[in-house]
């Protein structure tokens, strides 16, 4: 499998506009507006996660829009990575 040992970070696990039953894994207050897959890969190799990119994946809860996903190194687990990388793409997007 390709994506053994590497954690799934879909948009839908930091994106503030997103509920809990729709998919958001961290808190609101934690969590960004409308993140972007090249927002989380830059966010994921800023944290030397070696992030791979698929576009052209769809997140189970929403399948009807082609989100994409991004894969990670499975450090930590995937609250505290998600939450990281929601902190990073703040930075660079120069929010508080």
């Amino acid at each position: 499998m390709k994506d053994k040992g590497k954690l799934v970070i879909w948009p839908s696990y930091i994106d503030k506009s997103k509920s809990r039953s729709k998919g958001r894994i961290i808190s609101k207050k934690k969590s960004i507006k409308d993140p972007q897959l090249t927002e989380i890969e830059t966010a994921a190799a800023k944290l030397d996660l070696h992030p791979e990119v698929e576009a052209d994946k769809r997140y189970p809860k929403s399948w009807w829009e082609m989100s994409g996903r991004v894969l990670v190194e499975n450090i930590e687990p995937k609250t505290v990575t998600a939450r990281k990388i929601a902190d990073t793409i703040r930075k660079i997007r120069g929010d508080k």
